[in-house]
């Protein structure tokens, strides 16, 4: 790592909620909303985007641990403003705090795990198990 992010430092991002990330059983009366699975990749997203500065070009990231709660649903049409703010570090581990927002309301909160692990390795581990036995 060229540098570590501090406990406090956060970052943002902010995106639209389209239809490709509405739940897939929105029919029958269910109105079209955010999806979970999507909220989490976003909120995910944003830690990794507080993380990239301090990476070596040799370096990325990897989800460890999500446990968020969505606490309100959000839809087609709103924006969406997600918040990863650094809590600590244990060696290559991070955790972060991850919130999220619509135009109305705090619409999830939670905690995201990350670790920083080395591309080459990586990638050699993964093609280990890519191998057929």
């Amino acid at each position: 790592m060229k540098s570590r992010p501090r406990p406090g430092q956060a970052a943002e991002s902010t995106f639209v909620v389209e239809a490709r990330h509405a739940i897939d059983f929105a029919n029958d009366g269910m109105p079209a909303v955010l999806a979970t699975p999507w909220l989490i990749w976003f909120m995910e997203h944003t830690a990794r985007e507080a993380m990239l500065p301090h990476l070596e070009p040799t370096e990325s990231t990897v989800g460890a641990v999500v446990d968020v709660e969505h606490l309100a649903p959000t839809p087609l049409g709103q924006a969406v403003r997600c918040r990863a703010q650094v809590l600590r570090s244990d060696g290559s581990q991070f955790l972060f705090k991850v919130e999220a927002f619509d135009e109305r309301e705090k619409i999830a909160s939670g905690l995201h795990k990350l670790n920083v692990i080395d591309k080459a390795r990586f990638a050699r581990r993964v093609a280990r198990k890519a191998k057929p036995e």
